[in-house]
């Protein structure tokens, strides 16, 4: 990756021995192209989302040649010309460039895919250009032949003028996807595409993707028509022009080699490149032509950058939209769960069954409590004086108590998990992370139950110490001692099951509302009646907290997910912003007068 830049690099010595420090202008639009840069990393797009893999290649090509090429080239604004001879699979890249020197420097390849590290040309006085922080840094500079295609092999010949190089890259249509991806990146490093082609192949589908990239970036790129038979060349050779011309790039040069025998070295006759050669010999000596031809995709490719950009940012805008809806998707479930609780523990609902046939146990063989359907209303002494329970059988209660609720709460959190899934799996990318996820998202998790019990047993505990408490200055009093702090504790959480906003509800069913009307009554002639409300808010409160605790750790099996992938809701802003900066020194360039 390329260094960002702090200063502006240093002069070395008189041009052209040294990069030179870039203007004023230059330096800012290298900041402006480095925060890009950074823009572009930060729009991260990790769902998958319907087209995100096109968006992907994008984002990942317009960071690669912002590193690769545009940040190096405007930090190194005289650096020698940079031609890159690529295009299709036998056309001949090697052999041309071997023939364009004069000797050989790249090895022509026999078998196909040709596997190897890319070969870069230049002067001996032109070294220091290509040292490692400069063009692709990321290819490792090694002075041998190898076929590592992470290692750019550097050639040092007097038989290329000072001021340009030429870098011999791999087939852009290999069968080798890591040839294509490097044959890409090279191309997008170049300051002029020298594009190769053949009679046989220069309507091969792969190249011209290429060349339409180079006509809406404002590329510089010249075709040379290779190892043409003489019969063949003025009919392909017309029509390569009008296929040129109709695809844009009518200004590029067109150069025809014609079929020649191979020297043993592998070499094509001089005469048969001289006119490629003669080209790239006067853009060496010309130093406006070659500003010219570096301003031009330069600016080609900033423009393409800005442009592009925007299109990247849509698409990390889209990302922070799927995941709020896929979190809104979870919360809503647990939501749901949450309530469902909340109701079922309020209403009455767990006042039934075990819960209620131990309570009738604890209050005395369940006949008061039939009783009370039709006379709720007697004074409090009579339904005091009617309860005999005893310790064991409040104990009891508290079991059948913690049973229901460790029940409810479960039952809640399975549907809750099985909502919150199928919601996700309507979405491609909720599917895909439900996918990744590494546990069964559809079920709660393994241990909740266990979870569940120690949340239960801690919040009676918190029952029995609130009664403790509040009977503090009450211990001696003979209701007190008759019903023993289990047995008022019990009632409190019968009270709680049928208790809303401060007051009893109509629980489901008379009994389960008697039961609850019993219990208040027990807990009031102790207590007093504000006493039992606040302890009942109190408990119902605590209640509600852990279960959001025990619901929220379960919502955060989902949430987590979507926090690992670091969606930044304003990477989209951050990213159109850096475009935008890019634009306005583009245009403020353009305006200004050259002198």
């Amino acid at each position: 990756m390329s260094p960002e830049p702090t200063e502006p690099p240093e002069t070395p010595g008189p041009a052209p021995s040294g990069p030179a420090a870039p203007a004023a202008q230059s330096t800012r639009m290298l900041t402006a192209l480095v925060q890009l840069r950074s823009a572009l990393q930060g729009a991260a797009l990790p769902l998958d989302v319907p087209g995100v893999a096109e968006q992907r290649a994008a984002r990942r090509e317009m960071v690669d040649q912002l590193e690769d090429y545009v940040i190096p080239r405007l930090m190194t604004i005289d650096a020698p010309l940079l031609a890159v001879v690529g295009g299709s699979t036998g056309a001949g890249k090697s052999t041309l460039v071997n023939s364009l020197v004069g000797h050989r420097v790249t090895a022509p390849g026999v078998l196909r895919p040709t596997t190897r590290s890319p070969v870069l040309v230049h002067h001996p006085d032109d070294a220091e250009w290509f040292g490692q922080d400069r063009l692709l840094p990321d290819l490792e500079r090694v002075p041998y032949a190898t076929d590592d295609p992470d290692a750019l092999q550097l050639v040092a010949t007097e038989a290329v003028p000072r001021g340009l190089a030429v870098l011999d890259a791999p087939d852009v249509d290999s069968v080798e996807e890591r040839n294509r991806t490097l044959a890409a990146q090279l191309l997008a490093a170049a300051d002029l595409w020298l594009f190769v082609t053949s009679a046989a192949r220069y309507a091969d589908q792969v190249p011209w993707n290429f060349l339409r990239l180079a006509a809406e970036r404002s590329t510089a790129v010249a075709i040379v028509l290779d190892r043409t038979p003489e019969e063949a060349v003025e009919t392909v050779a017309t029509h390569l022009a009008r296929m040129l011309a109709s695809r844009g790039l009518q200004d590029s040069p067109l150069f025809v080699v014609h079929e020649g025998p191979i020297t043993e070295e592998g070499l094509l006759p001089a005469s048969h490149v001289a006119d490629v050669r003669g080209w790239l010999d006067s853009l060496a000596e010309d130093s406006e032509a070659r500003a010219a031809v570096v301003k031009q995709t330069l600016d080609g490719a900033v423009r393409s950058l800005s442009g592009r950009s925007h299109v990247v940012a849509d698409a990390s805008a889209e990302q922070v939209a799927v995941a709020e809806r896929l979190r809104a998707d979870a919360a809503a479930a647990y939501d749901l769960a949450r309530e469902a609780v909340a109701r079922a523990s309020a209403d009455g609902t767990l006042l039934r069954g075990e819960v209620m046939a131990r309570w009738q146990e604890f209050v005395g063989t369940g006949e008061l409590l039939r009783s009370l359907e039709h006379r709720v209303g007697k004074i409090r002494d009579r339904i005091v004086n009617a309860v005999k329970g005893k310790p064991q059988q409040a104990e009891r209660v508290t079991v059948a108590v913690e049973s229901g609720l460790e029940t409810l709460v479960l039952e809640h959190a399975e549907a809750a998990a099985e909502r919150a899934a199928a919601s996700w799996s309507s979405h491609a990318a909720g599917a895909a992370l439900l996918a990744d996820a590494g546990e069964d998202l559809t079920r709660a998790s393994r241990d909740f139950r266990r979870r569940a019990e120690r949340e239960v047993r801690e919040w009676q505990g918190g029952i029995l110490e609130m009664v403790r408490t509040e009977g503090a200055d009450k211990r001696t009093t003979a209701r007190f001692l008759a019903y023993g702090v289990n047995g008022l504790s019990v009632a409190l959480m019968i009270v709680v099951f049928a208790h809303s906003g401060g007051a009893l509800v109509a629980a489901e069913g008379a009994i389960a509302g008697g039961g609850a009307v019993v219990g208040q009554k027990l807990l009031e002639a102790v207590f007093g009646d504000q006493a039992v409300r606040r302890l009942a808010d109190r408990a119902r409160a605590d209640l509600e907290r852990r279960v959001d605790t025990l619901l929220g750790a379960e919502q955060d099996r989902f949430t987590a997910l979507l926090d690992s992938l670091e969606v930044d809701p304003q990477a989209a802003e951050t990213l159109r912003a850096a475009s935008r900066r890019v634009d306005d020194l583009r245009f403020e360039e353009a305006k200004t007068p050259r002198g």
